[in-house]
């Protein structure tokens, strides 16, 4: 390592919530680059953080703690610093938490160790069973593997290979612990492009060619082969020495999404995700840094990964709320990977059949480009789609299922076809109530009713995750076999289903019986190779998947989205039942789809019938331009909580006390949130309304800034709040 001549001084951004870095001394005999992952002195502990600059200069420089370490790992890149810096100021997020996100694997800086592997040599033990053959026979390649690997491979147990290495048949050799990343076969041939497909191809490569920031909206009808035709641009970026990362909403998409990589490239990528264990996310996270992991496909934390060379970000249903981050540093990765893109000069590709009306009124004005794909691929046309009205068309008593959609999953089943019921509610009633009382089972720590699921015999709130056994009388006044499940869920559904077709296999999705990727690929492999003949699922069947059998979609409850007063209900209600609906008819059988709705004179409903998605944006923007909310004005949210009611409404006060008044602006509240107490914490919320060209963030800063909040309440602040819970 060179020496150091000087001594000087660098300034190190820590992952806690501080708003800046702290000085420290840079020993002679170290260099502490910009980016530098260091071990620091902090109080009484020591630290890993990172150097993000040189001292500030502000700090005696005598009383200056000393870095302890550098570590030997690549610095985190300029564009990654700049990133944490702009969105720290953007979020209101202190800079080291924002940081913290970008160091979610602090396995990843340590050594990497080795592992002991074996390869085959000539020495042969005097006695040879089929399984030590078999060993041997596997082990002929002079490829060295671990003894798990080995066993495996040639179906023994571990005792068999060991017996052998005892032997002295096989020896050891040192290997690096963690597995190598396999090349990227960029420059195989893909799937063959229709006309329409390799002219939206080509124009996503000149992009990536340019190497410079572009943002480009993918619209594409479900079918219309998005994926095929992105994957040409990650294949060029691939072929100009570039990273890409590919982020999806939610891991249940990603087991058909690897398999499709694997078909165009001969490998899967690397994946980051929540279900990753601590060892894979190490592997990943220093194979970003390192530049060995060339595309990562993963949910919207792997944003903040710490890539060598990136050169292209893929944001797949771009649309989707799963990007918006609730809690801790509140942000939208899609807007996020937009800046993410700019700041390191390089395009970016958000692809939605149902695009967000952000994206939509960013390609009109002219910020973003659009790419369309108006055709399914092949023969495959779009499903027709059916409102039936529940006021005309009613279930029989007791069930929740029309006559009419009943009659055509049994056409469907009767074809050798697949059906799918959707509805977006998880157990199996949403509400257990009394009927000798009328009394209500609700969650002790929240404002919210326990659902039942049967299939566990409890009762949950989806909220906090609290859980209880479904109780033989009521609570509230003791009466016996009184309590009655009120409104269906998936379990109720299935229940109707299996009592409607007893002789159809079912499956139902949600993502209470689905637990890991692995859970989802086995559920998905099982629709795909024909195992299931009804579908019942939540929001998880609703988007990416592909099921050629699959011809009728019941949606059970299509109003269900219309329900709150979020300003973006009618448009994600749209876009869930388009995303929905574009799961039938995939191939080359004609898919029907069956809106169950109480309001099919909705502009919602009407446009989906009619397949008229432009009209329903364009009406959408109209109504918000003409209130100035979001695209065309800002919003932030401020939640105040405590788990002392008294003290959160004392200091709601105090809040809108201390309110600026300003030009454009206007603060709404306090109030009760809707779930006004959630997790033993009483919750009151403002809403902060501006028009497009003032600068929230300075004003939030310069109300909340001054003020000293006890530590027994939290102020949180959402700049643009997707959730008004």
């Amino acid at each position: 390592m060179s020496v150091n001549p000087s001594r000087k001084s660098v300034s190190v951004l820590v992952p806690l919530a501080l708003p800046e870095p702290y000085d420290y001394e840079v020993p002679a005999g170290l260099i502490a680059e910009p980016g530098s992952y260091v071990i620091v002195p902090l109080g009484a502990q020591e630290i890993l953080g990172v150097v993000w600059g040189e001292g500030t200069g502000t700090f005696d420089a005598k009383r200056l703690k000393p870095i302890r370490e550098v570590l030997d790992v690549p610095p985190m890149p300029e564009a990654s610093r700049r990133f944490i810096d702009w969105m720290s100021q953007y979020t209101l997020s202190p800079r080291g938490s924002v940081m913290r996100l970008a160091i979610r694997a602090p396995g990843a800086l340590e050594p990497q160790r080795m592992r002991i592997a074996y390869r085959l040599v000539d020495t042969r033990p005097a006695r040879m069973t089929p399984a030590r053959m078999r060993v041997v026979e596997t082990a002929a390649d002079q490829f060295a593997r671990t003894v798990r690997e080995l066993a495996e491979e040639a179906g023994v147990s571990d005792g068999v290979v060991r017996g052998l290495v005892d032997a002295g048949a096989l020896v050891p050799v040192e290997l690096p612990g963690e597995a190598a990343f396999p090349e990227i076969d960029f420059a195989s041939a893909g799937k063959s492009l229709s006309a329409e497909q390799a002219e939206a191809a080509e124009v996503l490569r000149a992009r990536v060619a340019q190497k410079s920031f572009s943002a480009l909206l993918l619209d594409g009808v479900t079918g219309s082969g998005k994926t095929e035709v992105y994957f040409e641009a990650v294949a060029e970026a691939l072929r100009q020495g570039r990273q890409a990362l590919i982020l999806l909403p939610e891991i249940a998409l990603t087991s058909q999404f690897l398999a499709r990589f694997e078909a165009r490239f001969g490998v899967k990528p690397a994946e980051w995700h929540s279900e990753l264990s601590t060892r894979e996310r190490t592997r990943v996270w220093r194979g970003v840094a390192e530049g060995r992991a060339r595309v990562v496909v993963g949910a919207r934390s792997a944003l903040f990964l710490p890539f060598a060379e990136l050169g292209l970000i893929v944001v797949d249903e771009e649309h989707e709320a799963a990007f918006k981050q609730d809690e801790g540093v509140t942000y939208h990765a899609r807007d996020m990977a937009v800046v993410r893109a700019s700041l390191g000069s390089f395009p970016i590709i958000l692809s939605s059949a149902t695009p967000s009306l952000e994206t939509a009124v960013n390609v009109e004005q002219g910020r973003y480009e659009r790419v369309a794909l108006a055709q399914r691929h092949g023969a495959a046309e779009m499903p027709t789609i059916i409102a039936i009205d529940m006021r005309n068309d009613p279930p029989e008593r007791g069930r929740w299922l029309a006559p009419k959609l009943v009659a055509e999953i049994g056409a469907a089943l009767a074809a050798g076809e697949q059906a799918m019921l959707f509805l977006n509610r998880r157990g199996y009633a949403p509400l257990t109530l009394c009927r000798t009382c009328g009394h209500r089972i609700e969650c002790p720590q929240c404002t919210a009713w326990l659902v039942e699921h049967r299939f566990r015999r409890e009762l949950v709130c989806h909220h906090c995750g609290y859980t209880a056994p479904v109780p033989k009388a009521c609570p509230s006044c003791g009466a016996e076999e009184s309590l009655i499940a009120c409104g269906p869920g998936v379990e109720r559904i299935a229940e109707e289903v299996a009592e409607l077709f007893p002789e159809a296999r079912t499956s139902v999705l949600s993502s209470d019986n689905l637990r890991g990727p692995l859970s989802h690929e086995e559920a998905f492999r099982a629709i795909e190779a024909r195992e299931v003949d009804i579908v019942i699922g939540t929001q998880i069947v609703a988007k990416g998947h592909h099921f050629p059998w699959l011809t009728v979609v019941g949606v059970v409850d299509a109003d269900l989205g219309l329900e709150n007063g979020d300003l973006r209900a009618a448009e994600r209600t749209f876009q869930l039942l388009q995303q929905v609906a574009g799961r039938a008819g995939r191939a080359e059988r004609p898919g029907r789809v069956y809106l169950q709705t109480y309001m099919p004179e909705h502009t919602v409903m009407r446009a989906l019938v009619a397949g008229d998605r432009d009209a329903f944006l364009a009406r959408e923007s109209e109504a918000r331009e003409r209130v100035s909310l979001p695209p065309f004005g800002r919003l932030a949210g401020v939640v105040v909580s405590s788990t002392n009611a008294a003290l959160a409404q004392k200091w709601a006060r105090e809040l809108a006390r201390a309110a600026p008044r300003a030009e454009n602006i206007s603060v709404l509240g306090p109030a009760p949130a809707p779930l006004a107490l959630l997790r033993g914490r009483t919750r009151l919320r403002f809403l902060v309304k501006a028009t497009r060209n003032v600068n929230i963030q300075a004003y939030m800063q310069a109300w909340l800034g001054p003020l000293k909040v006890p530590g027994a309440v939290r102020v949180s602040v959402d700049i643009d709040p997707y959730s008004f819970l």
